[in-house]
């Protein structure tokens, strides 16, 4: 009877709920099929698809933000496909196309990485800090290291190197240098003339740059965070930075 009557109880998922997993499932198919196709040693489409999977992530917070559909359940499954698809397929791609050759050293920095993000995502789940994310974020880390595949240096830079790039990348991402975070950038908050300009540089990156431009415009991203240059703060109006402030002082 008590069974019947938690049923009873239960009410159908609604699409505003449904909405933003639909859209967290894209990152993490992206992230599988990428490590499918690493397996197969086609390497730049399994570099392509984690760039996709970044757009999934920008997306799946926005459609929950915008339909009032966030809940503890989207937030946990946000993380798993996180996961894998910017710690697992990432480490699998760079173990792959170039880590192999340092045998055992290269299979340490690349479960390294992985785990890097793991933690990373463990503690952004734990800890909720406001203003600027604390670490690398996970998108632009594992987007980052898919980056040299994507611009074909992976066959022109020495596998130490790459290790090392990889491993560096890890320790940002468990660091606490603090890293631009656009998600108080709305239509009233944005500077429309400063975001004009990036969306320009933007767009003239991928133009001039083309398959180097993520490399390009991540390296800025991960150089803007050393030298602690805060692009949601710069992106927002004066009034707005004003509030931002003051709201994560207090």
């Amino acid at each position: 009877m008590s069974f019947l009557k938690r049923r009873k109880k239960r009410r159908p998922l609604e699409f505003r709920q449904i909405a933003p997993n639909m859209v967290t499932s894209g990152n993490l198919l992206c992230g599988l099929f990428s490590i499918m196709l690493v397996m197969n040693g086609r390497f730049l489409p399994a570099a392509w698809l984690i760039f996709f999977a970044v757009i999934f992530d920008g997306f799946d917070g926005k459609v929950a933000r915008m339909l009032g559909g966030g809940s503890q359940f989207g937030l946990e499954f946000d993380s798993l496909a996180d996961l894998v698809s910017f710690g697992v397929a990432p480490a699998m791609l760079l173990y792959q196309s170039s880590l192999r050759d340092l045998q055992l050293l290269g299979a340490v920095v690349s479960c390294f990485f992985a785990l890097s993000v793991a933690l990373r995502l463990a503690r952004f789940n734990v800890v909720h800090v406001p203003g600027p994310f604390q670490g690398l974020p996970c998108p632009a880390g594992g987007l980052f290291v898919a980056s040299f595949v994507i611009a074909g240096l992976v066959a022109k830079i020495p596998s130490l190197a790459i290790a090392l790039i990889l491993f560096v990348t890890g320790l940002l991402m468990v660091s606490s240098i603090p890293y631009a975070n656009l998600k108080k950038l709305t239509k009233k908050s944005a500077n429309k003339t400063r975001c004009g300009i990036l969306f320009t540089f933007l767009a003239l990156s991928f133009v001039l740059l083309r398959r180097s431009a993520p490399l390009f415009l991540f390296s800025l991203y991960i150089i803007s965070g050393l030298i602690r240059f805060d692009w949601g703060t710069w992106l927002l109006l004066p009034e707005a930075r004003e509030e931002s402030f003051s709201h994560n002082k207090s």
